[in-house]
């Protein structure tokens, strides 16, 4: 028993425990601390903290070290814990806890002080000051990553460990949301933030934040970051209705992330958040019921008399608009090529011009509805309809929808009332999701606008290319950001042309 003991404080206790002399009430520190001859077997190139902190032996996550010779993780550093035994079998000395950011040598189990370990720190945990927040989107300066690449910040590729790129474009898109983003960046924002006993859902604020930090730090040992840790928050919060491994859809993703961390922000329905100061707007819904398709004429007309079947108002919130597209056509030129369809930006928008009327079917009834937007957010997210589900298989409409990447005004789409307390309803462009290929098997690629530099960028995975603004209009769009032109930004845009 006692031995049992023994070998959880090896793994508990002992990690606090300095190896320093204590001389009243201050700290002498251990001479070998600023002397540690092992410093130049380090190996930047294999570290990456992008992965889960657990160790590689124990599987636990409590008081894991990083070995900055191989980059495995394991757990403690007492006599008999695997960090210690690791040091003496292959002679590997110098580990970093993850947890305390703290260096240490081993077996020798002393603290290194050194400033030339800064950067390993700052790659694991990456802070941001005010002033260099301030100053992101000013400039478009290249850094270069430990291993030779040159990369700009916030335009990184990220791993596709599987079948994650639909979660991948969504994480970019947002990245490149300044408000947002800014917010991510600071820890302090969301620090004090309470939630109940149990509730995993902050984990999903704490993984965005941590992942919004990587994706925007100037001095990156590599020019791409895995979201690993994020995806994990994912699958474990959304109770794996998103997978690593198994295509997701990145609509539903988008939704289902916003609104959780809208949640786990301690956001409500009258209490906002960041998520909901960015991109919530507002809209009226006019709803009739009408009757059963089947019924004789004048029994319709009599039902049309009844209350029940007359046209009611509501207003809702909405912190995305859904875009139908009209059905595809199948006609062929006479070559027998397929001829893609387009249609204009503003003929999908007429959805909410306020006359435009809808068919909306359920199980029992059918509704006709119209709507008119009371309010518009600061950025606005359009969701293009491309794909529709029945019993048997998923349909994907390829129509592309033709839209200028600036000065899209939206005023005529809002109420009358609306049209005089709106100062600004003008729109750029910032982030094009696209989806390519099969409805269940295609894949996702995003078009950013780095905001310091003006230009277009084009992610794939870990793949990062420029493009021109031209290109993005041939795509088939399904998930677009339009940032709201500020009174001060007047008829300024970025277009990269």
């Amino acid at each position: 028993m006692i031995r049992g003991v023994k070998r959880e404080r090896d793994f508990d206790e002992d990690e606090e425990e300095e190896v320093r002399v204590k001389v009243g009430r201050g700290y002498v520190e251990d001479r070998r601390s600023r002397h540690c001859p092992y410093l130049d077997t380090i190996n930047r190139s294999v570290l990456d903290f992008d992965f889960e902190k657990l160790c590689s032996i124990s599987l636990s996550h409590i008081n894991v070290y990083a070995c900055l010779i191989c980059g495995k993780y394991f757990q403690g550093r007492g006599q008999k814990s695997h960090a210690y035994i690791h040091s003496v079998q292959v002679a590997h000395h110098v580990f970093l806890n993850l947890h305390t950011l703290k260096f240490y040598c081993l077996p020798d189990n002393y603290e290194i002080i050194d400033s030339s370990l800064e950067d390993i720190t700052y790659v694991l945990k990456p802070t941001f000051t005010k002033q260099h927040i301030s100053g992101l989107d000013k400039q478009g300066k290249l850094y270069r990553a430990y291993d030779g690449t040159t990369y700009l910040p916030g335009i990184v590729g990220l791993n596709n460990i599987k079948a994650n790129d639909y979660a991948n474009v969504v994480l970019q898109a947002l990245s490149n949301v300044p408000p947002l983003r800014n917010y991510f960046l600071e820890e302090e924002n969301y620090r004090g933030i309470r939630r109940p006993p149990g509730d995993i859902m902050f984990l999903l604020v704490q993984r965005f934040g941590e992942l919004m930090r990587k994706l925007w730090n100037p001095r990156n040992f590599k020019a791409h970051v895995s979201p690993h840790e994020m995806l994990q928050a994912v699958v474990l919060c959304s109770k794996k209705t998103f997978q690593i491994t198994k295509q997701g859809d990145a609509v539903d993703f988008l939704s289902w992330f916003l609104n959780a961390l809208h949640g786990a922000l301690g956001g409500t329905k009258k209490k906002s958040s960041i998520i909901t100061k960015a991109f919530q707007g507002s809209m009226r819904i006019f709803s009739k019921k009408l009757p059963h398709p089947d019924l004789p004429p004048e029994e319709k007309e009599a039902l049309l008399l009844k209350e029940e079947y007359q046209e009611e108002m509501s207003e809702s919130t909405f912190l995305y608009l859904t875009l139908d597209l009209p059905t595809a056509p199948l006609y062929k030129d006479e070559k027998e090529q397929l001829i893609i369809p387009q249609v204009p930006l503003f003929n999908i928008l007429g959805k909410f011009n306020g006359n435009t009327e809808k068919e909306y079917k359920t199980y029992k009834e059918n509704f006709l509805k119209r709507f008119q937007l009371t309010k518009l957010p600061p950025y606005l997210i359009f969701c293009i309809k491309r794909f529709t589900k029945n019993n048997f298989f998923v349909e994907k409409n390829p129509t592309i929808v033709n839209f200028p990447i600036t000065n899209v005004d939206l005023r005529e789409y809002l109420t009358e009332e609306a049209q005089v307390t709106e100062k600004n309803t003008t729109y750029d462009l910032v982030a094009n999701v696209v989806h390519d290929g099969k409805p269940t098997e295609g894949s996702y690629r995003i078009h950013v606008l780095h905001h310091g530099t003006g230009k277009w960028y084009e992610l794939q995975d870990l793949q990062v290319i420029d493009i021109l603004p031209q290109m993005i209009t041939l795509s088939e769009a399904y998930i677009q950001i339009w940032k709201r032109q500020d009174k001060q930004d007047g008829a300024k845009s970025h277009t990269g042309a």
